[in-house]
């Protein structure tokens, strides 16, 4: 793969990149105006999504950082984006062109004081996974065989105006209307700021693998803080392959079973017991062992979840919840999805979204055993998607509503179910996580 000898770190030169890339855009538009008079209107949109969705990822993958981890969000709305952009914006996930060697050397000294030969036994400058905040490289120490992540230069400090470049966009896509937006906008810049703060990502990595070791089938590594700093972090390198990898090949339904049973454990014990969740289940943060135990990587992005929040939003998860309109709406206005200002129209419009919205997505939490490999339900939950994305009316309202917890939260559920179906997990215990 190109590796890449630098990367745009001023916000002009940020900007810069944006706006060619944004040309590059209004010259695929220009082609799909005449591709419509000689093709269906089918097919000159696809071919459109396909280029815009290529021409924006090759930007983004430059800028690194909180551009692009945007994009990696976005990629897990499968329900959102055409099917062009989540499989392009999917690749922010674990594969994007990495940092050239000379560049990967000169950064770790800026951060560590030190080069990689000077505290490591041995040290490959070539990574071996790049994503959209860092980069991963094997080392090895005193017979140990380590993996040494480095945050790519700049990142840190380029959060906020890359926010501000890509706000405009995220408006207008989730039709977001007024002032209170911020809310928001600031939810997201302070979990990537959380995210570039290694010694916090360690704390929270330690935290999380003491309170969760005890679930079967499960696997953290070993966290060294001597060899890691704000902007770098050593640990155990864990052998085993990506879900995507695995699930790829693997028809066995007993190893399906077993490592989404630990997956959903691992997601249910956190929600429920620590109030506290990796906000990040998306496939190149987990590893499979030959063992088929699950490897959970990369803590930088743990949502806290209070109890405001907390109670409304499983008190929908309840079939008797949902089906009592009164207390429906009672909590819909707890979790600040219907809004005091809203007109009669809204009102009814959002309280039957979100009706059938829910009564769709807990589906898994109105049985005991429920069985995530059904194309069924997750078909259903695609149409939902799309038919509420194309909607004229909620085009016409403001699309401003709702907790600013449900951005973690929510992407947290679709990112855990997408793996759960990836895997094909089937006869899960849903209340299992009440038995460790």
């Amino acid at each position: 793969m190109k590796t890449i000898d630098k990367i745009p770190t001023s916000k002009i030169q940020r900007a810069t990149k944006l706006v060619s890339t944004g040309a590059k855009v209004g010259v695929n538009y220009l082609k799909y105006y005449g591709d419509k008079i000689v093709s269906s209107e089918t097919e000159a949109k696809e071919r459109l999504n396909k280029n815009n969705a290529s021409d924006i990822y090759d930007g983004l993958k430059q800028l690194k950082g909180s551009a692009l981890k945007v994009a990696q969000m976005l990629s897990m709305e499968k329900s959102i984006l055409p099917q062009a952009y989540v499989e392009k914006f999917s690749l922010a996930q674990f594969s994007v062109p990495p940092l050239s060697p000379p560049l990967v050397l000169k950064t770790f000294k800026k951060y560590f004081g030190k080069l990689p030969n000077d505290i490591f036994d041995t040290f490959n400058a070539t990574s071996v996974n790049a994503a959209s905040i860092g980069q991963v490289h094997i080392a090895e120490k005193d017979g140990k065989k380590l993996a040494v992540k480095i945050q790519y230069p700049g990142v840190a400090e380029s959060i906020a105006s890359d926010l501000a470049m890509v706000k405009p966009i995220a408006m207008n896509m989730f039709n977001i209307k007024g002032g209170d937006s911020d809310k928001y906008f600031k939810e997201v810049e302070n979990k990537l700021v959380e995210e570039t703060n290694y010694i916090l990502e360690i704390k929270q990595s330690k935290e999380i693998a003491s309170s969760c070791t005890h679930i079967p089938n499960l696997l953290f590594p070993k966290y060294y803080e001597d060899l890691s700093s704000e902007r770098i972090i050593t640990m155990d390198y864990m052998h085993g392959e990506h879900i995507s990898e695995f699930t790829s090949y693997n028809t066995n339904p007993e190893k399906s079973n077993k490592i989404g049973q630990a997956l959903w454990d691992f997601y249910m014990f956190q929600i429920h017991k620590l109030r506290n969740v990796h906000a990040d289940p998306h496939p190149g943060n987990f590893l499979i062992s030959e063992q088929c135990k699950l490897i959970a990587l990369d803590f930088g992005c743990m949502k806290s979840i209070p109890d405001t929040f907390y109670i409304p939003y499983f008190e929908l998860a309840k079939p008797e919840n949902i089906n009592n309109k009164d207390h429906f709406i009672a909590k819909l206005y707890e979790l600040e999805i219907l809004r005091d200002d809203d007109s009669n129209e809204e009102l009814e419009f959002f309280t039957n979204m979100f009706h059938e919205m829910l009564s769709l997505f807990t589906k898994p939490f109105h049985v005991d055993i429920f069985d995530f490999s059904d194309a069924e339900f997750f078909g259903k939950i695609a149409e939902l998607g799309e038919r509420y994305s194309k909607s004229t009316d909620l085009k016409k309202m403001n699309g401003n509503r709702g907790s600013k917890h449900f951005i973690y939260i929510n992407r947290t559920f679709f990112g855990l179910y997408n793996l759960m179906f990836d895997l094909k997990a089937d006869n899960i215990k849903i209340n299992n996580y009440t038995n460790l």
